[in-house]
């Protein structure tokens, strides 16, 4: 496909989704068909030879879009928000036919500095968790992967304070469990108390408005808490996060100041495309040391003459990319 056949079928694919959109509401919101449907509709194996793009969007039209759950739909109200918006279909289309890999600075420098430059802006945290000083953000896919990857952090780092041997001692507490069976928060203390005997505490993720209920942990009293167990804090905001993008939504994380790393999914509410989780965190070096990694095939000239220069395992999207971040 030449550049004039690119600019011909890019056209009939815009016209599509635009079309998609402007008829979304006619569809069913929920999706009508039966367990297994496709099966009897697709041929047993590829097809041997291409078919046109025309083709090709009609039988999405005949038979993906009726098994398709509309989440885009004005009428769609389950799970949580999780609105694109034509913009962030425009975003994705110049994403891909870029097409950069990020697995290094040195590969595409704008995708690293535009990202940290980006999250910098959207974060409007406390300047610990700015990229500007020992902290900074990165994309995570989703929320879970945040927690993950801060846990490999929280878990080096104390390693590093009580030796390698004591990692089947390490404990990680979630206070919704703990707060809703034991009512109070001197219950949770006297819990981390009482485990600390023979084991070692050592991450406390709380969370702000839970996808289920949208309930809010009591953040101010949790990092105190933590801070004084020598726990990593960690604030899931997956859910509710996006709305503290508001000047009046601000009290809801009232007390972010004790966290370690915050995060919240920009594709809820941010009409900004599925997958895109934010992270920030206070402490570049912990996650940095936890999740480098510097084979042969990865070294370069930018890595080698700027002291401190490392490179740092990520997610961004569905695809696993490697960066380079300066620490120092």
């Amino acid at each position: 496909m030449d550049a004039e056949q690119l600019r011909e079928n890019a056209h009939k694919m815009v016209d599509f989704i635009a079309d998609y959109y402007k008829t979304i509401e006619s569809f069913p919101v929920l999706s009508q068909v039966q367990p297994g449907y496709l099966r009897e509709l697709l041929p047993d194996s590829a097809p041997n030879h291409p078919k046109s793009l025309q083709n090709v969007l009609d039988d999405i039209q005949a038979k993906i879009l009726p098994g398709l759950t509309h989440w885009q739909s004005p009428n769609y109200f389950a799970y949580y928000p999780a609105n694109s918006s034509v913009a962030g279909f425009l975003g994705e289309m110049l994403s891909a036919g870029l097409n950069v890999s990020g697995f290094s600075w040195i590969t595409s420098p704008a995708a690293t500095e535009l990202e940290m430059i980006v999250l910098d802006w959207l974060g409007k945290l406390p300047k610990d968790f700015l990229s500007t000083g020992l902290g900074g953000g990165v994309i995570q896919g989703t929320a879970s992967e945040a927690v993950l990857v801060v846990l490999f952090a929280a878990r080096d780092k104390v390693l590093k304070r009580v030796g390698k041997k004591a990692l089947e001692k390490l404990v990680v507490t979630h206070p919704i469990k703990h707060i809703l069976a034991c009512e109070k928060l001197a219950r949770l203390v006297e819990f981390i108390q009482r485990i600390s005997g023979g084991s070692i505490p050592f991450f406390l993720c709380a969370t702000v408005g839970t996808t289920s209920s949208t309930a809010n942990d009591p953040l101010l009293a949790l990092g105190k808490i933590a801070k004084s167990n020598g726990m990593w804090f960690h604030m899931d905001a997956a859910y509710a996060g996006s709305a503290c993008i508001c000047p009046e939504y601000r009290q809801y994380i009232n007390g972010v100041e004790e966290a370690d790393s915050f995060n919240m999914n920009a594709h809820k509410r941010f009409l900004t495309n599925f997958d895109c989780s934010a992270l920030w965190v206070k402490d570049k070096y912990a996650l940095i040391e936890s999740l480098s990694t510097n084979p042969e095939y990865l070294k370069n000239r930018i890595i080698e003459a700027v002291p401190g220069v490392t490179t740092l395992w990520c997610r961004k999207s569905t695809v696993l990319y490697q960066k380079s971040c300066t620490v120092g």
